[in-house]
């Protein structure tokens, strides 16, 4: 079956295994047009009142939830990903090569992010639907931000290291947070051994993070329902037409990613042909695609190229990390929905600033989950660079909120495919590639 009808089966098998998501999103859009046509020929009434106070409850609080898991999983994620490639220090090579291919990808997904969304301004459509009290005050706390760094650019680096590491904690500074957990991990990395108590506890910490933040997602439904519905019912149908630039944004971007990034790394660092790697991942895509959840493919991954030829010894080490912390596409998503916020908001982003977003999209899509939803949970990191939060821009994260769950089965194909990408590529500079494996008949009947 050819690889582009493997992704439509694919899109039908997304819908049915995530049914009460789309059905949270269409309930939305009726409750949210019925309550917009109310609201324009009646005068509102105290049951439209309370019943708008609810939805917009239950919307913030999921945002609030969202927000919460952030730093147990930024720190977590970072230590597990670096202490294990000290753990294995015979696959050194393997190591450094992973590092190089893996930024190499994520600094092209971020640079068509980056050009994408200035050449298309994705969020100007949507500045009519944000309220003026809302834009102003959100610019102004950029305009200060931006103010306090102009002038004192080495004091920013030096603010960026933290005295108090705990105290960077509890206000919720997260590049010093970042700096602080780097360095840190690198010396578990490498006391040796002796790191494997402080290790296995932030794998206990990863594990029960991404255990709440699943459970926090099991609400996502109730929580697109109710943001889709208030930004309906304040707005009508239009708010969909208008994103339609967000949308070619990202999947122009996705398709430049996929087409054309991955094909030319594979043939510039190694002797992979192209359409026996897609062939041979297809599988896996399509559950990437069904499921939106990077970590729930990984076993399907690790069996598609093992059966096709990668040695275990590649995927083992490469596949697990690279689900951890390779999220080429979820970078270039946070790039391009950071500037479609700013622009939504009329908010004037220096280069300085720009170069920030990049860093942070890469760093903030390296500690994501690799569950539905997680490229949305960590997009706050970026924000954070600005001085802002998610709800200080809470009805323009209505709008990624409302259609994330479709962009978010597409991010994740790419996702997967990327590791997959970087694994063939290092197992064939390796000589750990068996292109017998690669082209038999046999390596390709159907592994689920």
């Amino acid at each position: 079956m050819k690889l582009h009808m493997q992704i439509l089966i694919a899109l039908g098998l997304g819908i049915k295994r995530n049914g009460h998501i789309f059905l949270g999103l269409i309930a939305g859009i009726i409750l949210g047009i019925a309550m917009h046509a109310y609201n324009a020929t009646h005068e509102p009434t105290a049951i439209y009142n309370v019943l708008y106070a609810v939805l917009n409850f239950i919307g913030q609080a999921f945002i609030r939830l969202i927000q919460m898991v952030i730093i147990p999983l930024v720190f977590s994620a970072i230590v597990i990903g670096i202490s294990s490639i000290g753990d294995n220090k015979q696959l050194g090579a393997f190591g450094i090569k992973m590092v190089v291919y893996y930024s190499i990808i994520s600094i092209a997904a971020v640079i068509i992010g980056l050009t994408l969304a200035w050449a298309i301004h994705p969020g100007n459509g949507v500045q009519s639907f944000i309220s003026q009290e809302s834009a102003v005050e959100t610019q102004q706390i950029v305009s200060q931000a931006i103010a306090d760094q102009k002038g004192h650019f080495s004091q920013l680096l030096i603010n960026l290291i933290p005295a108090n590491p705990m105290e960077a904690l509890s206000k919720g500074e997260m590049i010093p947070i970042i700096i602080f957990i780097m360095v840190f991990a690198i010396a578990l990395a490498k006391v040796g051994e002796i790191n494997r108590p402080v290790v296995s506890f932030f794998e206990s910490i990863f594990a029960a993070t991404m255990k709440v933040t699943d459970g926090i997602m099991y609400l996502a439904a109730p929580g697109i329902f109710a943001l889709t519905a208030t930004a309906i019912s304040s707005f009508g149908i239009s708010v969909f037409s208008s994103i339609s630039k967000y949308f070619l944004a990202i999947f122009i971007g996705f398709a430049i990613q996929l087409f054309v990034v991955y094909p030319i790394i594979m043939k510039v660092f190694s002797k992979v042909p192209v359409r026996l790697f897609f062939a041979a991942i297809a599988e896996a895509m399509m559950v990437g695609f069904g499921t939106a959840s990077s970590s729930a493919t990984l076993p399907l991954v690790i069996a598609c190229c093992e059966k096709r030829g990668i040695s275990h010894k590649v995927c083992s080490f490469v596949l697990p990390l690279g689900v951890t912390l390779n999220f080429d596409a979820t970078a270039m998503f946070q790039v391009i929905a950071v500037l479609f916020l700013t622009q939504a908001y009329g908010i004037s982003v220096e280069p300085l600033q720009i170069l920030q977003i990049a860093v942070l999209a890469i760093v903030a899509s390296s500690t994501c989950a690799g569950i539905p939803g997680g490229g949305i949970i960590t997009i706050a990191l970026v924000l954070n660079g600005l001085g802002l939060t998610p709800t200080q821009m809470v009805e323009g994260f209505a709008f990624l909120f409302a259609v994330d769950r479709i962009v978010d089965m597409f991010r994740t194909m790419l996702n997967i495919t990327s590791d997959a990408v970087v694994t063939a590529v290092i197992a064939d500079n390796e000589n750990e590639l068996n292109y017998d494996m690669l082209t038999s008949e046999e390596s390709y009947k159907d592994i689920i």
